[in-house]
């Protein structure tokens, strides 16, 4: 098997919820804009996956829509809080078993509560495959049934991005 097939926690996790899916394998990428275009598909339904601690050793899934800005005041609003954070790359490794960029709820090695914007619902999108370049195309409400999601207003509209 090469890398370009290779079985990720994440495809094992679908496939065992019996989530009906698509991998999709492309080269490392730079940006949400250029991995939308290697997925063939607009950056909206690229979810951004981040992870968020809460508290010490207490953290969030994050799943928000590639064109919308995550909210931290409707985010800590939500969870009751005044603080919230996010953790650097080697914790966020160490909590999911998954490097930036390439982090997904399905085969995190914590499993973690998720809270996902409202704009998933409905709508195919398509979610980190837990390996760079690999991506998983499912339906939102999928997502938000497998793992009990909290769906809320969690995002603002994106201002326009610089290249």
């Amino acid at each position: 098997m090469t890398d370009d097939e290779r079985i990720t926690p994440a495809i094992e996790a679908v496939r065992a919820a019996g989530i009906d899916h698509t991998v999709t394998r492309h080269g490392r990428v730079r940006s949400l804009e250029e991995a939308a275009a290697a997925r063939g598909i607009e950056p909206r339904d690229l979810i951004k996956t981040l992870v968020v601690r809460v508290s010490e050793g207490e953290h969030v899934f994050v799943l928000v829509p590639g064109d919308r800005t995550f909210s931290w005041a409707k985010v800590r609003r939500l969870l009751g809080t005044n603080r919230i954070s996010m953790p650097d790359a080697a914790e966020a490794k160490a909590v999911t078993g998954y490097e930036r960029g390439t982090i997904t709820p399905f085969g995190s090695t914590t499993p973690l509560p998720v809270i996902a914007d409202t704009h998933l619902r409905g709508r195919t999108i398509s979610l980190g495959g837990g390996d760079h370049g690999v991506g998983l195309t499912v339906a939102g409400d999928d997502v938000i049934r497998q793992f009990d999601a909290t769906v809320a207003d969690i995002s603002d509209e994106e201002s326009t991005r610089t290249p």
